[in-house]
């Protein structure tokens, strides 16, 4: 038995080691963000440097990315542009990863970060939508929306029963289950360094060096990851961004 829970700690670390090493040895920096400049204006592209915003011409008007001393400084008009921030970059790859230094500024209720990967190009899948960790104030999901809940043939039959008032069907349910994994976490109002990285059909979430999350689903090993992207839905700080290529 204590050889057993030896290899599995073993094992554990290994993964949860320094997801950062892992890149450095396997995979190539196609792209480094810190922020330091300007923004202009409020517009989809205002952040500069390649980052495009898919809600921020819904409200022209809120500044919704404000780029201050080296951190980009999220505040999502959610309602009224009728949908979380949504900023992306182009990324490019099957396997690989990004690296985020983030902060919940503590200046809204129930602060979340998603980020993950977007293949706008692929068709079946609603916005192309892949697969994306989840951190919020008491947990962190990994979710593959590609073959569940974005697939377009299980939302249109999810989306009909729920407009009926009915029960969504059960295979849906079951299947939903297997896209998803939720793990604890406790948030906090301090920075932290997030790696998400997807190696074939797994992806996983490290905090600080620490495994949190990781998870087997087929939509993770989508050819072609082609945007990284964040959904805000309240507030997030965000200091420096890496983007990694295995392959």
């Amino acid at each position: 038995m204590r050889i057993f829970l030896l290899s599995a700690l073993l094992t554990v670390s290994a993964l949860a080691q320094d997801s950062t090493a892992w890149l450095e040895k396997n995979a190539t920096l196609i792209f480094h963000e810190t922020f330091e400049r300007e923004e202009d204006g409020n517009l989809a592209g205002a952040i500069g440097n390649g980052w495009n915003s898919a809600t921020a011409n819904r409200a022209p008007k809120i500044k919704q990315a404000d780029l201050d001393e080296g951190i980009l400084k999220v505040s999502s008009a959610t309602v009224e542009a009728k949908h979380a921030a949504h900023i992306h970059h182009e990324a490019g790859f099957t396997d690989g990863g990004a690296a985020v230094r983030f902060r919940f500024p503590g200046l809204s209720k129930d602060e979340t970060l998603q980020l993950g990967f977007v293949d706008r190009e692929l068709k079946g899948v609603h916005a192309g939508h892949l697969c994306y960790g989840v951190v919020r104030q008491s947990s962190v999901t990994l979710i593959d929306h590609k073959t569940g809940i974005m697939n377009l043939e299980n939302k249109k039959r999810r989306d009909e029963a729920l407009a009926k008032k009915e029960k969504v069907p059960a295979d849906l349910e079951a299947l939903y289950k297997t896209k998803t994994i939720v793990a604890p976490y406790k948030a906090d109002t301090e920075w932290h360094e997030l790696i998400l990285i997807t190696e074939g059909d797994e992806m996983r979430l490290t905090m600080d060096g620490k495994l949190i999350a990781k998870h087997r689903s087929e939509g993770y090993a989508h050819p072609m990851k082609r945007w990284f992207s964040f959904l805000i839905p309240a507030t997030v700080w965000i200091d420096d961004v890496k983007i990694w290529k295995v392959k």
